[in-house]
């Protein structure tokens, strides 16, 4: 072991560790990523599917809202070629959000608003406080979070087979008032999905290729991408979640046939990508 680096005891205990949740059924498998001081060290541990062929250390997973952070590093590329900027606002780009509208309260009729005190800035976006976002209650619980889920913008689960094309997504979204003034309230979520937009538009590109070209390629990042081509479906885990009525585990997304084995209509900035876990360290040795 190089000093300070990572010594077989401790990734054995870990390991040990990661596969008691196997062994538990809790999951039915995992990779586990540790980089340290220069050190890389994958596990793949259990199935892809219950009952299914074994973990690999090239599996692809659906990355859910580890999406956000390489859309904030896209928003930042083109910033720093002045494409962007951060306290612009939006509107020259987004127009479907220009003079919005703010609900008096969140659980108020939609027709009750003010106008907003300011535009929303890209700043906005990328710290989640546009004034519009995720409400972690039932989606029925008030007027903006039922019209919200009725118009199918991205407020539950990452859904690309139920959300529209962008152009369309945008439109429904500048329909609905803002929950919050902007800049007023952290929201999470939504910045990401209209940062993706924004990116595209700012960028004359879709926003896949703008993320390949731009922060993939010159990665090696080669299977991170919107969706898995069929000749690589074999390595997408199958995906899992808890029914929280029941307490049971049930399938989300099949690999075969899932709603990430084809290109979506609306590229997520909130929750949209796949790729491996070892995608920044193809070298990466096994454990």
């Amino acid at each position: 072991m190089s000093n300070g680096g990572l010594s077989r005891a401790r990734l054995g205990r870990m390991h040990d560790i990661m596969a008691g949740y196997v062994a538990r059924g809790e999951v039915p498998g995992m990779v586990t990523l540790v980089s340290r001081r220069g050190e890389v060290h994958v596990d793949a541990i259990g199935a892809k599917a219950a009952g299914g062929s074994p973990m690999w250390r090239d599996t692809i997973f659906r990355i859910s809202s580890m999406t956000k952070p390489i859309a904030a590093v896209a928003a930042m590329i083109l910033v720093e070629e002045c494409k962007l900027r951060l306290d612009e606002p939006v509107d020259r780009l987004l127009p479907e959000l220009a003079n919005r509208k703010v609900l008096k309260r969140i659980d108020g009729p939609l027709d009750e608003t003010v106008p907003a005190n300011r535009p929303i800035t890209v700043r906005d976006l990328l710290t989640f406080t546009m004034g519009f976002g995720l409400v972690f209650v039932s989606p029925d619980a008030s007027p903006i979070l039922k019209a919200a889920n009725e118009q199918q913008i991205g407020m539950g689960a990452p859904a690309p087979s139920a959300t529209p094309a962008p152009d369309e997504w945008m439109r429904r979204l500048g329909t609905l008032p803002l929950m919050y003034q902007p800049g007023e309230r952290w929201m999470y979520n939504t910045g990401a999905d209209v940062l993706g937009v924004l990116i595209a538009r700012a960028s004359g590109q879709p926003l896949e290729t703008f993320f390949r070209e731009r922060i993939f390629e010159p990665l090696g990042m080669k299977d991170t991408a919107f969706s898995v081509p069929a000749g690589k479906l074999d390595r997408l885990a199958t995906s899992y979640w808890t029914n929280f009525r029941t307490g049971t585990t049930e399938v989300y997304d099949q690999a075969k046939g899932g709603q990430w084995s084809q290109p979506p209509a609306f590229p997520s900035g909130a929750g949209g990508w796949v790729q491996p876990p070892n995608a920044i360290f193809p070298s990466a040795r096994w454990w």
